[in-house]
């Protein structure tokens, strides 16, 4: 397999469940498995991270686990026949307290608030903008509407308000019971759904945190960006989590279509400068949910994810119920590899002007630096917290950075940052015999060879959390 930077997030589902099919994705380059709690039960869950930790340590590698809350539920209800045929001009009344099924004329509502959220005028998009309602008038729990662009409407489709501004909470009372269930198997990362602010990711952290006390975890927040009022509050909701989602699905449906690609790239850009992970995702492979290749198009947009410095690359149905789970991961690894070695090092202009107050991160960018500049072979970080990694990982650098930690929630969590090799090793042993024993770990994994110049990082007295202050290059004896 390829060296690769960029790493890949796949969603698990029914396509990926057989322990078989998901240490095959494993082995062809999955690095972080995503449960989706919009569909299963809490046990579902339970037994699926089981899986993924048994089919993580049959194929040699640890990979991260992200719990993906679900959020709101912004849906229509049911239809007496599954669904309806909505003309063009005809009207249409969404219903909140309506309990029976829904025919062509009037449907009900999950969310009873959206009566209160919208006024004449407002745009509707039901089930990701393929049906077009325009508000006519409310009366009630009635919103009345003329159908703009119709369609096949089916059960459960959701509901976005063009412009965004619905008041409906990140975080439900399902989350929060899903958020016990995701500690309960010690999830890496929570990925929280539809935050409008920071105080939404504070609340989520508050609620993991709480949920967590009893494993003496922490896991790591991703703020999934797909509401139109996320975009103003970016650097705020930035600042409150570890990293964010760029998720075009719900965020094309409100901001449209055309607006989503510069601010990917904006997104991308800033959660680098805040030093936070950023994965991209949706409908990135969306065509091999059928087909074995992707198409052109797909294979320019992974490529271009990667060219922006994305963290990585996100998976949905393609891996959870696609039919082709594993080809879907070997296509993606060989396109960021691809991507990657089109990619600049511009370092020096990364450099100038940038000042540090920590003597850790200053540490890092003379690791980098230097690296860079006397062409190691690698770059290694002895790592309690992996605050080193995060850091060096935000640069691009065409040489690996391997990071060595004694702790294994930590080299969970860096197995989503761009560029970091995580890798086990105590540490509990006086500072010469650890960097002996880095060397040899690396040489024994075939990454150094006698001879081989690399650049090494660590911390005095060994062990103690934000204390590296010390990098050496060596050559490899």
């Amino acid at each position: 397999m390829a060296r690769r930077a960029t790493k890949i997030v796949a969603t698990l589902g029914p396509a990926s469940s057989d322990p078989a099919v998901l240490e095959a994705m494993i082995r062809a380059g999955v690095n972080v498995v995503r449960l989706n709690f919009s569909h299963g039960t809490a046990q579902d869950h339970i037994d699926r991270a089981r899986q993924v930790r048994e089919a993580g340590h049959a194929a040699g590698r640890e990979v991260a686990i992200m719990a993906d809350l679900q959020g709101p539920k912004i849906r229509v209800g049911k239809f007496a026949e599954g669904k309806v045929h909505l003309e063009p001009g005809a009207s249409f009344i969404l219903d909140a307290s309506r309990t029976e099924p829904g025919n062509v004329e009037a449907v009900g509502l999950d969310y009873k608030e959206l009566p209160r959220d919208v006024r004449p005028g407002d745009l509707l998009l039901l089930n990701d903008g393929l049906i077009v309602l325009t508000v006519d008038h409310v009366k009630g729990d009635r919103i009345h509407t003329k159908v703009k662009l119709g369609g096949v409407l089916s059960n459960n489709k959701g509901i976005n308000k063009h412009g965004g501004g619905l008041t409906a909470p990140a975080l439900t009372a399902k989350d929060m019971e899903d958020i016990r269930t995701a500690m309960a198997f010690q999830a890496d990362y929570v990925a929280v759904s539809f935050p409008k602010n920071a105080t939404d990711m504070e609340m989520a952290r508050q609620l993991c945190n709480v949920a967590a006390a009893e494993f003496r975890h922490k896991p790591a927040l991703i703020a999934k960006i797909e509401r139109a009022e996320a975009i103003p509050n970016l650097e705020s909701i930035l600042k409150a989590s570890d990293g964010i989602m760029v998720a075009r699905g719900d965020l094309a449906v409100e901001v449209g279509n055309a607006a989503v690609p510069a601010l990917q790239k904006r997104m991308i850009r800033l959660a680098r400068e805040h030093d936070k992970v950023v994965i991209t995702a949706t409908q990135m492979m969306e065509s091999m949910i059928s087909a074995p290749v992707p198409t052109r198009a797909e294979v320019s947009d992974v490529a271009n994810a990667v060219l922006d410095g994305t963290d990585a690359v996100m998976t949905s149905a393609e891996t959870a119920t696609g039919r082709y789970p594993v080809e879907v991961v070997e296509q993606m690894a060989n396109i960021c590899a691809e991507a990657e070695m089109a990619e600049d090092v511009r370092l020096d202009a990364d450099f100038s002007g940038m000042s540090f107050s920590r003597i850790d991160q200053s540490i890092a960018m003379g690791a980098l630096f230097t690296a860079y500049h006397l062409g190691c072979k690698a770059i290694v970080a002895l790592t309690d917290s992996g605050s080193t990694a995060l850091w060096m990982s935000r640069h691009r650098i065409h040489i690996p950075i391997y990071a060595l930690t004694p702790k294994l929630v930590t080299q969970r969590r860096m197995a989503l940052y761009r560029n970091v090799r995580p890798l086990l090793m105590d540490q509990n042993v006086e500072r010469d015999m650890a960097l002996a024993e880095a060397e040899a770990h690396l040489k024994t994994r075939g990454i150094l060879a006698a001879g081989d110049i690399y650049a090494i990082t660590c911390g005095e007295p060994m062990g103690a959390p934000g204390g590296t202050n010390m990098l050496k290059i060596v050559r490899a004896s």
